[in-house]
C-alpha cells in the first residue's frame, strides 16, 4: 500500500529529519510512502484547498500563525479523517488531541523508535478503515467504513447501526455484528457497542462521542474503556 504522508512544521531541520526518518520507516515495512514538508498549517491548507491528498499529518504544535491544534480542529471541522500525529517540545496539549482525535503525541526530539510504532498503528488504522460493514435495511445493502461507525445497539431482533449523522436498522443479532467489526469496537454495555475511535469523554454511566451522543456503559465500565483507549491509541 502506499501511504501520503504531510509533515507541518516551521522548523526546516525539524522537517527534514523527521522526514527521514519516515523514509526509514517505508524502508523498512516493505511499503511505499510519499512524505511532503510545509512550514506552515497556512501552507498546507493552501496545499490541499481543492482536496485532501494525505492520509497521515505529522503535525508540529507551537507554530507562528495558525497552530498544529487549531489546524487539526480546523481538519476535523471538515471532515477530514487522516491520521493526525502530534509533534511537539510542549506536554500541555495533550487534552486538546482527545477533540481531534490525534492518534498520539511524539515528544521533541523524535526517536525514531517510537515514530516507527506510531506509523505502524496509523497505517493499520487506515487499512482497518477500508474495512466496511455490510448493513441490510429498506430491502439494500450498504457498505459502511467500519471507521464511520460510532455505535451499535440491539434492539429486540433488530441493530441499529449509528455514524456521525445517520442511522440503520438491520434485522441480526448483536453478537453477529460485533464478529464483523475490529478491536476498536467494544461492548460497553448489554445492549450498546462503542467504536472507542470516536469517544471523547467517559462519564460514570455513558461515553460521549465526538458528534455529541451519549451511550450507556455498564457499571465500572468505564475504567475498563480507559484502559482499552490508552492500549489503542
Amino acid at each position: 500500500m502506499s501511504y501520503r504522508i504531510a509533515v507541518v512544521d516551521d522548523s526546516a531541520a525539524d522537517t527534514s529529519y523527521i522526514t527521514s526518518l519516515v523514509n526509514d520507516w517505508a524502508k523498512s515495512r516493505a511499503e511505499a510512502a510519499s512524505v511532503t514538508g510545509y512550514a506552515s498549517a497556512e501552507a498546507f491548507l493552501f496545499a490541499c484547498m481543492d482536496e485532501m491528498t494525505f492520509d497521515i499529518l505529522l503535525l508540529d504544535i507551537e507554530m507562528g500563525g495558525m497552530n498544529g491544534v487549531e489546524l487539526a480542529k480546523h481538519l476535523r471541522m471538515q471532515g477530514e479523517k487522516l491520521q493526525i500525529v502530534f509533534i511537539t517540545g510542549y506536554p500541555d496539549f495533550i487534552a486538546e488531541g482527545y477533540e481531534v482525535s490525534a492518534l498520539h503525541y511524539l515528544m521533541k526530539p523524535v526517536n525514531g523508535e517510537k515514530l516507527f510504532a506510531t506509523l505502524d498503528r496509523a497505517a493499520a488504522n487506515i487499512q482497518s478503515s477500508e474495512r466496511r460493514l455490510p448493513i441490510t435495511h429498506d430491502r439494500e445493502t450498504c457498505f459502511v467504513p467500519l471507521a464511520e461507525i460510532y455505535s451499535c445497539e440491539a434492539q429486540r431482533q433488530y441493530v441499529v447501526i449509528r455514524t456521525a449523522d445517520d442511522g440503520y436498522r438491520m434485522k441480526a443479532s448483536l453478537s453477529d455484528v460485533e464478529k464483523q467489526l475490529d478491536d476498536y469496537f467494544l461492548r460497553c454495555q448489554r445492549s450498546f457497542v462503542v467504536n472507542l475511535r470516536h469517544v471523547v469523554r467517559i462519564k460514570s454511566d455513558c461515553v460521549v462521542l465526538r458528534n455529541g451522543a451519549e451511550v450507556p456503559i455498564s457499571r465500572g465500565m468505564g475504567e475498563k474503556i480507559g484502559r482499552e483507549i490508552i492500549r489503542l491509541f
